[in-house]
């Protein structure tokens, strides 16, 4: 829901204009009759702008645009995931040199395999890029994402110096290939195909978020076991073991990037209704109004309307700044105290879970009543 006060000159009705103002949450514009406007985004609306346009009988340090305000364009919110996206899209439009500043924009950090090197490595990086990279992501923190790759690594025979390798056999290598956990392309112990497809382990083991090794190692394992080979199927069990905690340092929102979707669902301003922000292969898409029909005094089922939804979706690609940006303000939400709504992630494209997503709409809709 939108709105706007135009601001006469002898500030006629004024008050009077902004008394009438819901105090609720939403996201502003004070526009002066010169010059850039004052952004900002509250969870009082009537209230933030009496503060910001109220008649002063002495001077303060406060803020005030009383006299030098002239219209006032706001949009209400009914989440905080609402609010950081479109403060966003106005900070882009209005401030495009400083908006990240504005915003305070931190970008989260990602598990970058850097796949454009000879000899590929991986590297924590807060920036994506069309490079030839594999991006595994968001994490809440850097220190959670180092942690990650630090145990992810104990798994595979990829070199982690960070340098761009000159192999040679007069190369003094590291302890890691001391310890026999990196092939020592290096020292050319391995050429670039056989460390080649070290890469591709570990890529597959990305993109599957883990599943490719643990299939292979219960399947080994459970082969053993069948032909009564216990000491190496409980070897087997412990590397699974080993496995399974290595991912469990995955935070919630890491995956591939590029296979990263979902919906987060969140109340809307409008009654009977909630947002959907749909996320596909990593692109936050416009948010799409669910209203809950009543037809013959029933409530429409939600399963069609859910599909139609999805169906008409037709991806929205983003630009690779907007794409970081835009998943870090989702990444920001998500991993917040103050998440409001519910976020419902899938693996295989078009594999929406619809009833746990029906179930979620119905627990989102009801918190607000």
């Amino acid at each position: 829901m939108t709105g706007s006060i135009d601001i006469a000159a002898d500030l006629a009705g004024l008050d009077a204009a902004l008394a009438a103002l819901p105090n609720c949450p939403a996201v502003f514009l004070v526009w002066p009759a010169e010059g850039e406007p004052y952004l900002s985004r509250t969870g009082m609306l009537r209230r933030r702008l009496l503060r910001l346009l109220k008649e002063r009988e002495r001077p303060s340090r406060l803020l005030n645009l009383r006299h030098t305000a002239r219209r006032i364009e706001y949009w209400l919110t009914a989440s905080a995931l609402e609010s950081s996206l479109l403060f966003y899209r106005l900070a882009r439009q209005h401030f495009p040199e400083t908006y990240r500043d504005l915003m305070k924009l931190r970008l989260p950090p990602y598990l970058k395999l850097v796949l454009s090197n000879a000899f590929p490595r991986s590297q924590v990086s807060t920036h994506l890029s069309r490079s030839g990279a594999l991006y595994f992501g968001p994490f809440r923190s850097r220190a959670s994402a180092e942690r990650f790759e630090s145990q992810f690594l104990d798994l595979y025979q990829l070199r982690r110096c960070q340098e761009d390798l000159a192999p040679s056999p007069d190369h003094p290598g590291c302890m890691y290939g001391e310890m026999g956990m990196c092939l020592r392309p290096c020292q050319q112990v391995v050429g670039p195909a056989e460390y080649g497809h070290e890469v591709a382990r570990v890529t597959e083991f990305l993109h599957t978020g883990g599943h490719s090794l643990l299939d292979s190692i219960a399947h080994a394992r459970d082969r053993l076991s069948d032909q009564m080979q216990f000491e190496e199927a409980a070897r087997l069990h412990k590397r699974y073991e080993k496995v399974r905690d290595v991912l469990k340092l995955r935070d919630e929102l890491a995956c591939d990037v590029e296979r990263l979707s979902g919906v987060a669902v969140t109340r809307s301003v409008e009654p009977g209704a909630v947002e959907l922000w749909f996320v596909v292969e990593g692109h936050v898409q416009p948010p799409v109004r669910l209203t809950f029909e009543v037809k013959e005094g029933k409530p429409a089922p939600l399963d069609a309307k859910l599909h139609e939804i999805y169906d008409a979706l037709g991806p929205e690609r983003l630009a690779v700044r907007e794409r970081e940006e835009t998943l870090a303000l989702l990444a920001r939400w998500f991993y917040s105290s103050w998440r409001d709504g519910e976020w419902l992630d899938w693996e295989i494209p078009g594999g929406v879970p619809y009833r746990k997503l029906v179930h979620a709409i119905s627990r989102v809709a009801s918190a607000r009543e």
